[in-house]
């Protein structure tokens, strides 16, 4: 296996990201007995300086769990539903209104009664500690290493893709 760069993992890891609309953001709940799930925007991919923003509602039972314990696991998907990134990191609630102005888009108008000024808007910051991601590469190829290692009698079918981690 090839030795990538910090820059050439990111490089990976930002196609994802900016491949796909939305994280799965998963906390752990506000009671601290389960994990919790739910999609969020990603509103600004910043990895090369370690943060990916979110705007959020303090309503929301995801907010309500970030302010008792940031602990946050993001997870994507591409399109295609080949490639994949888990990225550990805390988050931050953040009140800056730059911050808001730079990441608001105006569909947010339709989630908050009184738009940017509404008293539920949250900025989440995540400043993300680690990433693990699985490049599968070509799904035809994929397919045929498959089906010919299901025909054969104890092979298994290898070169799938690329596994990595990195820290930030």
């Amino acid at each position: 296996m090839t030795t990538l760069t910090k820059a050439q993992h990111l490089e990976n890891i930002n196609k994802v990201i900016d491949s796909v609309k939305y994280a799965m953001m998963t906390t752990i709940t506000s009671d601290e007995k389960h994990l919790h799930a739910c999609p969020m925007t990603t509103n600004k991919n910043d990895l090369e300086n370690g943060k990916i923003w979110f705007i959020g509602d303090k309503k929301s039972e995801t907010v309500q769990d970030l302010a008792k314990n940031p602990q946050v696991n993001l997870s994507y998907t591409s399109a295609d539903q080949k490639d994949f990134v888990s990225i550990n990191g805390v988050a931050e609630l953040v009140d800056d209104k730059t911050k808001l102005d730079e990441l608001w888009s105006p569909i947010y108008n339709a989630f908050y009664e009184k738009g940017k000024e509404d008293p539920n808007v949250q900025v989440i910051g995540v400043t993300c500690n680690g990433a693990q991601y699985w490049l599968s590469g070509n799904s035809v190829v994929n397919m045929f290493k498959l089906v010919s290692a299901a025909m054969q009698e104890g092979k298994t079918a290898d070169n799938m893709g690329e596994n990595h981690a990195v820290t930030f």
